[in-house]
Parts: C-alpha cells; sequence; structure tokens
C-alpha cells in the first residue's frame, strides 16, 4: 500500500496547477512478465512493408526539398565562379581568421558548383511514392494539408488518391 493507503503502482500528486506527476513506484505490484515476444511472418511482413513504404516516402520528400526554389537571387555557375575568383585575391592579403572564413566559403561553393550539374528525376522516386502515399499517410494520420504543406504537387497526391478532404 502507498502511504496514503491507496492500493496503486504509480503513487500520483497534483502541484499547484493541478497537472499530475509521479511521485513514486508501489511496492508489490504486479508486472506483466517482459521478454522475448515471439513475432508472427505475417507481422515481419507488414513491419517489412511499413519500412519499404517509408523509405518510399523519405526519398521522394528528401528530392522535392532539393529541387524546391529558394528563396532570393538565384545563383549561376558564373556567379559561384566570380566569387571563387575574388576569395583566392583576397586569400593572398587575409589575416588568419579571415583565411579561415575565406577557405570555408571557397569549399562552400566549390560544392556547390560541382552540385549544380546533378539534376534529381523525380519520375521515379514519385512512382514509387503514388504507389504507397495513401496507405502510408493513411496508418500514419498524414493530411492532405500536411504533403501540400511539405512540398507535395496536388497533381502527385492526386494520382496517389490522396483528397483533400483526406
Amino acid at each position: 500500500m502507498s502511504k496514503s493507503g491507496i492500493k496503486n503502482p504509480i503513487i500520483r500528486r497534483n502541484n499547484e496547477l493541478g497537472l499530475n506527476y509521479f511521485y513514486g513506484i508501489a511496492d508489490n505490484v504486479d508486472m506483466a512478465p517482459r521478454g522475448p515476444r515471439e513475432v508472427t511472418d505475417e507481422h515481419k511482413a507488414a513491419m517489412a512493408a511499413g519500412r519499404a513504404e517509408s523509405r518510399a516516402v523519405r526519398a521522394y520528400l528528401e528530392a522535392v526539398e532539393q529541387v524546391r526554389p529558394r528563396r532570393g537571387r538565384k545563383r549561376t555557375a558564373e556567379t559561384i565562379q566570380k566569387r571563387l575568383e575574388a576569395i583566392a585575391l583576397e586569400l593572398d592579403h587575409a589575416d588568419p581568421m579571415d583565411r579561415l572564413k575565406l577557405v570555408q566559403e571557397r569549399m562552400d561553393l566549390e560544392i556547390e558548383l560541382a552540385a549544380m550539374g546533378n539534376t534529381i528525376d523525380l519520375t521515379e522516386l514519385e512512382a514509387e511514392f503514388v504507389k504507397v502515399a495513401a496507405s502510408y499517410g493513411k496508418r500514419n494520420g498524414i493530411s492532405y494539408a500536411a504533403w501540400r504543406e511539405v512540398g507535395v504537387e496536388p497533381s502527385v497526391l492526386k494520382d496517389a488518391g490522396i483528397k483533400r478532404n483526406d
């Protein structure tokens, strides 16, 4: 029994706001036995299908995020190259702290310049997304508005069978 005389596995107290918090655990509590559980083949297949759906959704959303237009002036390969040339000139007479920052900026620009040539083909990712989006969304409680807010186009949602009222 707990201090309050109530046979309860967890003693609860209310703070001044009326919110419960856990005070402690009472003795002699019968708990369900723990240990390894047997997972059926059907459950294993369902878990594998869920993981596959998650991979398809993640891959598509990451690709959509990468091709989404960014705010501000769009950089071109030419403007990046001009900035790299300017950095090369500035490095010659920069103090150590500025040199550190310029070297990092140069490295970032070189990565950005290399990534400009890599275009993402969304067609295959979109096809996989369309196959699984409705079941994934239903299982995880994802609404049409949530899909739209993360950048999924209405036509893709329509192809996936996700309607505005879902």
